[in-house]
């Protein structure tokens, strides 16, 4: 035995993901994009217009978004250099922070390299504390919706908790949530409620106001009481008349919003907002936070031009735009015969194919003819809900959107799905 058999495991279970046609590992490099109102990727010298992207306001190419990353770049380099707490803290960090508490209208915020990392760290700290000296020793119940983002998982999982700590509640269901807590409310002294805003896979949107009206009524019964944390991924910069996201869709607020500067705002990064107290925990107690290097000044100017740019006229014709192309799409959509895995009122768009094979040849064939789009089969969804996941954009201009239906309405009748 050597580290050669261990190769091979390794080697078989990559034939074994291969296999389950879950391969993530080959996708297409995209070399760069055409210089446009709607730009196109550029792959292999041919250009495709791009149906799959996070970018909903199109913000990424923004030239306020590009001019404000090279400025902050020229003036204090391309990396940050150190974790923030040893010299790796910029002014840019901190007036995006305060430009983030402002937009979600709470106390403070916290910017960390990716959501991903917020979760695992947010989480992590709320439910245990970072040392055996912590003051938070007092064991928490964790509830989560049954479909929340696997970064939310791995929040959790990190955590160690006991199995009686975890629980789990019906996807989109209040009353199953106010199950768990009185079922619990005499074990623990406090709990979070943890839910993604969006979900990434069919559109569909967590009613935060139901959830808070539960929340509130159990916050009096718990010693230490009941938070709301929200991954707000995929809402904020793309959800709302104001981009605020679900808080906004659904009309209340969470105690903890984590969310990204990468998709809706066109930069990168991850960022948490809350109370003062939250936040000033968190910069002592989160792991990804102290020990990460943080987004780069550039990327952190970047973002703060979006952020300031959403509540102007030009983000607020964004916003319309994307709105006018979401329904204009889903009508058209639905005339053609395509039917949607979900009811969604939020840029993701998911169509059901059905068949896995056919959802792969409707990818690849619309691919061939110039378009980027997703297709998500078994074992990610239940065997028969292969889907093709479709995102709107507000840069999107009218061609593309024809030129979208007229082939995928081809490609749709020479599979057979429509």
């Amino acid at each position: 035995m050597s580290r050669r058999d261990f190769f091979k495991v390794l080697e078989k279970e990559v034939a074994r993901i291969d296999e389950a046609s879950v391969t993530k590992r080959k996708e297409h490099l995209i070399e760069g994009f055409t210089q446009e109102a709607s730009p196109k990727a550029l792959i292999n010298g041919k250009t495709y217009r791009i149906f799959n992207s996070n970018d909903y306001l199109g913000l990424r190419h923004h030239r306020k978004l590009k001019k404000a990353e090279h400025q902050m770049t020229e003036l204090c380099g391309t990396g940050p250099g150190a974790v923030r707490f040893i010299s790796g803290s910029f002014k840019v960090h901190r007036d995006l922070e305060k430009a983030l508490a402002n937009f979600h209208g709470q106390e403070d915020a916290m910017v960390f390299s990716s959501a991903f990392a917020t979760n695992l760290a947010v989480l992590f700290s709320l439910i245990k504390g970072q040392s055996k000296d912590s003051l938070l020793q007092s064991e928490a119940l964790v509830i989560s919706d049954e479909l929340n983002h696997r970064s939310i998982i791995d929040g959790i999982r990190v955590a160690n908790l006991a199995s009686e700590q975890k629980a789990i509640f019906k996807h989109l269901d209040p009353k199953s949530l106010e199950e768990i807590l009185a079922k619990n409310s005499k074990k623990f002294k406090r709990a979070l409620v943890v839910t993604d805003g969006v979900f990434s896979m069919l559109g569909e949107y967590q009613n935060l106001k139901k959830l808070r009206t539960i929340i509130n009524r159990y916050d009096k019964i718990y010693p230490e009481g009941v938070l709301l944390v929200v991954d707000d991924c995929h809402g904020v910069g793309a959800f709302g008349k104001t981009g605020r996201g679900t808080e906004e869709v659904s009309g209340a607020k969470a105690d903890v919003m984590i969310s990204t500067l990468g998709k809706g705002l066109g930069a990168d990064g991850g960022y948490v907002a809350g109370k003062q107290a939250i936040i000033d925990y968190l910069r002592e107690s989160a792991a990804t936070y102290i020990y990460s290097n943080s987004i780069s000044p550039g990327t952190a100017a970047a973002a703060l031009a979006a952020v300031k740019l959403i509540d102007t006229e030009t983000g607020a014709k964004l916003l319309r735009n994307l709105e006018n192309n979401l329904a204009y799409v889903k009508k058209e959509l639905l005339a053609l015969g395509f039917q949607f895995a979900a009811e969604s009122i939020h840029p993701i768009q998911a169509i059901l194919i059905g068949d896995t094979a056919k959802t792969k040849a409707l990818t690849q064939k619309m691919f061939e003819r110039g378009f980027m789009l997703t297709n998500i089969n078994y074992p990610v969804v239940p065997k028969g809900k292969d889907e093709i996941r479709v995102q709107i954009s507000a840069s999107h201009n009218k061609a593309d959107l024809k030129a979208f239906l007229k082939n995928i309405k081809e490609v749709g009748k020479e599979l057979e799905i429509i």
